[in-house]
C-alpha cells in the first residue's frame, strides 16, 4: 500500500465560507486526500447545531466533487486528541497532517492535552487573512512539539462569525447559501 499524505480539517461550519471553500480546494492540490467535518469548538459558541452545521459542510464538500475530499463526520469530537485517535485507527498506515486557520495558531497551547497530541502529528497552518500568524504563536507550538508547516495558501478574508451577523451570498458557497434560507438561519428570512 501507498503511504498517503490525508490532510485533516475539522472546522465549526458555522456557515461554510468561501473561506472554508478555499482552503479545501487548495488542500486538495497539496494533498492525496482531504478529510473533513463539522465539530463543536468548546471555545465557541455556536450559531447552528452541529448536525445542521455538517449538513452545510457536506453541500459545500457535494459542490467541490472530489474523490479524494471525504465528508469525515465521525471524526468530530470537540477534543482533538480523540480525533486524531479516530483518524489514526481509520488510516493508520498514512502520513495525517492536521490543518487548522492561523486565527487559532495561538490557542492550540490552550487545547485539551496539547502537549500529548501535537508531538504526534504534524500540523499544517494556513494563514487567514485579518488573523496573523505570530512568531511568538510558532514558538508556543513548537516549545509543545508540534512540527509546523505553514501552508502557502490565499485563503480571503471571511469569517463565519461576519456570516452568523450579517450573512452576504457572496461571502457563501454557491451550495449552502439555499440551505441557509431552507432552514431559517442566522436571522436569514426567506420570504423578505
Amino acid at each position: 500500500m501507498v503511504q498517503q499524505r490525508i490532510a485533516l480539517f475539522g472546522t465549526s461550519a458555522d456557515p461554510p465560507t468561501r473561506g472554508h471553500q478555499a482552503l479545501l480546494e487548495q488542500l486538495l492540490h497539496r494533498y492525496d486526500r482531504v478529510a473533513t467535518w463539522a465539530s463543536d469548538n468548546p471555545m465557541k459558541q455556536h450559531g447552528a447545531t452541529l448536525s445542521v452545521r455538517a449538513m452545510l459542510l457536506k453541500a459545500l464538500v457535494e459542490q467541490l466533487n472530489s474523490s479524494n475530499l471525504d465528508l469525515a463526520q465521525d471524526l468530530s469530537s470537540p477534543f482533538t486528541m480523540e480525533t486524531l485517535h479516530r483518524a489514526h485507527q481509520r488510516w493508520p498506515q498514512h502520513n495525517l497532517v492536521f490543518v487548522v486557520g492561523s486565527d487559532l495558531a495561538a490557542q492550540i497551547p490552550h487545547w485539551k492535552q496539547a502537549d500529548q497530541w501535537l508531538s504526534q502529528c504534524h500540523m499544517a497552518i494556513a494563514p487567514r487573512q485579518g488573523w496573523p500568524l505570530t512568531a511568538m504563536a510558532l514558538a508556543d507550538l513548537s516549545r509543545c512539539g508540534a512540527s509546523v508547516e505553514v501552508l502557502d495558501v490565499e485563503i480571503p478574508a471571511s469569517a463565519s462569525s461576519e456570516q452568523r451577523h450579517a450573512p452576504q451570498p457572496e461571502q457563501v458557497p454557491s451550495a449552502v447559501w439555499p440551505l441557509l434560507l431552507e432552514h431559517n438561519l442566522y436571522g436569514l428570512d426567506p420570504t423578505l
